[in-house]
């Protein structure tokens, strides 16, 4: 935010293929299913993405409820703050994991939930709380069924070198199977480490940077990021990163996976 005496300026870019969103220009929302939430809507249709992903703000004791309606899933990453998570089967009652887990778990920052279209849930949040969520229509797939629903840390998440370079760390939130038609990741760059190639594909993103600043290339045009920021990417926007700064990069970004394209 600016000060009166001061000009205004933007960093904000929307394109037709991309778009970079800082956040102090993102005016809130509420939404029916947060009633008490300050909602920012970092990407939807309007925008030409294909899925929808807010920035939520909880004072302690606010919650969502989503029942489930058999055609979305959501994906929730704790930004901040300490939450009560639970799996609500068909809507109403308390659920299972599907592997054993609890019902009802205890989140905190980097906590996740990918939530099947066929399974509901809850967020309470116990102290004020920030978090990501991202809906996108579940794609079915001949021979697979639906997935059960993942409870995650990124804690617990380990850091992979990617492409041989030891100053950068992919993780992976979501595994690398069929049932899953979305992926959910975490980069990590050390200050002067960068994407070694100029990506070009058909997957769309929504990155949000968790730490650090540095130049993201998008399309034709490098721009400086940092935390907070958020980029929508659209199919075949060619895209890479450098991180500047004093400190590590970190950023959470979406994409569509696992699934044949439609004709």
């Amino acid at each position: 935010m600016r000060q009166q005496n001061q000009l205004l300026t933007s960093r904000t870019q929307v394109k037709n293929r991309y778009a970079l969103l800082p956040s102090e220009g993102i005016p809130y929302s509420r939404l029916p299913e947060w009633p008490t939430a300050l909602v920012q809507v970092l990407a939807g249709p309007a925008l030409g993405a294909e899925f929808v992903e807010y920035r939520i703000e909880l004072e302690a004791g606010g919650e969502g409820v989503h029942p489930a309606d058999g055609e979305i899933e959501h994906f929730l990453f704790i930004l901040d703050g300490s939450a009560e998570f639970t799996l609500l089967q068909g809507g109403s009652g308390a659920g299972s994991s599907g592997d054993g887990e609890p019902a009802t778990r205890s989140f905190g920052p980097g906590s996740y939930a990918l939530v099947p279209p066929s399974v509901g849930y809850r967020l309470r949040a116990g102290t004020t709380t920030e978090l990501l969520l991202l809906r996108k229509r579940y794609e079915p797939a001949p021979g697979i069924s639906e997935f059960a629903p993942l409870l995650g840390c990124e804690l617990d998440v380990p850091g992979e070198v990617y492409m041989d370079d030891p100053g950068a760390a992919l993780q992976t939130l979501i595994p690398e199977d069929f049932a899953y038609d979305m992926a959910m990741n975490i980069f990590t760059f050390q200050v002067g480490h960068s994407l070694p190639v100029t990506e070009t594909h058909i997957m769309e993103h929504g990155l949000y940077v968790l730490d650090g600043k540095g130049v993201y290339y998008l399309d034709d045009c490098w721009m400086e990021v940092e935390k907070t920021d958020f980029i929508w990417m659209g199919p075949y926007c060619p895209q890479s990163y450098y991180a500047t700064g004093l400190s590590p990069t970190r950023y959470i970004y979406y994409k569509n996976v696992n699934r044949d394209i439609a004709l």
